[in-house]
């Protein structure tokens, strides 16, 4: 079980990057949370269909089709008939898209990297080998 220090260590982390991640949306203008998400999301499946997409956002397969249809209008998601299945539609990034994604990771990342600034210089290192640890098992 972790202690109060740890709690509070990692609770400290999780506002951390959600504050760069609100402000770096922020920054993009007219993109909320629940698009990031699951443009995101389809970058990670690279190619999905309704229901891929809904189950790795978490929500419902109605919930996804209204988002990909504002996605879609935004030149964001690529919606076709899918090569497997002519009932289904596959979903995959726009040009757009994956330069938007791509402009939000560098300003997250400048963002982070702004606070790592101010750790002292003989700190860095050994605190981006901490963090780079924690990030390897969190995805084992």
């Amino acid at each position: 079980m972790a202690t109060v220090s740890e709690d509070h260590v990692l609770l400290a982390l999780a506002r951390m990057a959600m504050d760069a991640s609100v402000r770096a949306s922020g920054e993009l203008g007219a993109l909320s949370p629940v698009q990031l998400r699951a443009l995101t999301a389809l970058r990670q499946l690279s190619e999905a269909n309704l229901a891929q997409l809904a189950e790795e956002m978490g929500v419902t397969v109605s919930t996804t089709s209204r988002l990909v249809d504002r996605l879609v209008a935004a030149d964001w998601v690529h919606r076709a008939p899918s090569p497997h299945n002519r009932r289904e539609i596959s979903l995959t990034l726009t040009d757009t898209g994956k330069r938007l994604l791509r402009r939000y990771d560098k300003r997250r990342v400048e963002l982070l990297g702004e606070c790592l600034q101010r750790l002292p210089q003989d700190r860095r290192d050994s605190v981006v080998e901490a963090l780079a640890e924690l990030a390897h098992v969190a995805h084992a």
